[in-house]
């Protein structure tokens, strides 16, 4: 599990800098790179707890854990988006769509290295 735990994290660490990067082309009012960087920081710890998650997951209950997984980054991304509107002081937009983002990518390659 170290070594698919330790690739993944290389990829998705990658992955999110190149994302931050052209997002912060797109979006570059005042406050949308702190959103961003947020949205960033957030992510990776949700990906790497799920995909380690999934990693323990029994292969026969291989679809069951990807489930949690998408409940668990679905969650994430409602309550995020109730703690951005309301409690912090950062660009919604680019908040919710550099998360969105960042999930929806790191989530496509999480399949190519489940099996390392």
């Amino acid at each position: 599990m170290t070594k698919s735990l330790v690739a993944y994290t290389a990829l998705a660490v990658g992955l999110i800098l190149i994302l931050a990067w052209l997002l912060s082309r797109a979006f570059d009012g005042p406050g949308d790179a702190a959103a961003i960087r947020l949205s960033a920081v957030v992510v990776l710890v949700v990906q790497l707890a799920t995909f380690a998650g999934v990693k323990l997951v029994p292969q026969r209950h291989l679809i069951a854990g990807w489930g949690a997984g998408a409940l668990l980054r679905f969650l994430t991304l409602v309550i995020y988006a109730v703690l951005v509107a309301k409690v912090l002081s950062v660009p919604i937009t680019a908040a919710l769509i550099s998360m969105a983002v960042f999930f929806f990518l790191t989530t496509l390659v999480e399949p190519l290295l489940l099996k390392l």
